[in-house]
């Protein structure tokens, strides 16, 4: 048998719908969210997360009953709703913001995201919230809707495990961890979330939100939320 070229039809061809989700989820996207610590700098401000432990059990709890769930319920039903009945989504979106600054948070990255698929994709959206954003741009480019949540869900992880290896202050590695033991439960609230609809959108971390709303009147800090 001859030698395989470059080309050969027994190489898999790569899918670059998981590059393209990389790309619009990676932490160079230009939306901002390094700027953001969704409450966490208050929680250690007041000695709630001191070390990896602590991290991983706030961070659960967000994936399981707070804002990161919320937010990809908000992706799933986004994915499932055209784009003239959207604005009922994104109603909903910041209606369920529980601060000022959470509501800033989610419209100033949305409007970054929308900006920026626009003039790479060419892709027209109307300011959108985040997670109502990120939806509706993987309806348009036909993603998968798990893996964009479970994807989304791990980069809303990442953001804030970076935010606490600086402020805690947590080592790369711990916060490596804390990433690594997380995704199987990214994986299993964005197969939960699949078929969602705007009743199943609920948040009971209320200790979140309070860090959240305390965190906006801190004397000094580096994040915003």
């Amino acid at each position: 048998m001859g030698a395989r070229t470059a080309t050969s039809t027994c190489i898999p061809r790569m899918n670059t719908d998981v590059l393209t989700l990389a790309q619009l989820l990676s932490p160079s996207f230009p939306v901002g969210a390094f700027a953001y610590s969704h409450g966490l700098e208050m929680a250690i401000h007041d000695g709630l997360i001191t070390d990896r432990e602590s991290l991983q059990a706030w961070l659960t709890d967000l994936l399981r009953f707070g804002g990161a769930r919320a937010d990809a319920v908000l992706l799933s039903v986004a994915m499932a709703t055209d784009l003239a009945a959207i604005q009922g989504v994104d109603d909903s979106a910041r209606a369920f913001a529980a601060s000022k600054e959470r509501l800033q948070e989610t419209d100033l990255q949305g409007a970054a995201f929308c900006e920026t698929v626009a003039q790479v994709w060419d892709l027209k959206l109307k300011r959108l919230s985040y997670p109502v954003a990120v939806g509706q741009t993987a309806r348009a480019m036909s993603f998968d809707p798990e893996l964009c949540a479970a994807m989304y869900l791990q980069a809303f992880v990442g953001n804030l495990c970076g935010a606490a290896m600086r402020l805690v202050p947590l080592g790369q590695t711990d916060g490596q961890r804390v990433q690594a033991a997380l995704k199987p439960l990214c994986v299993s609230v964005a197969k939960d979330v699949q078929g969602a609809t705007l009743d199943d959108l609920h948040s009971c971390t209320f200790m979140s939100d309070i860090m959240a709303m305390r965190h906006e009147t801190q004397y000094s800090r580096v994040f915003r939320t």
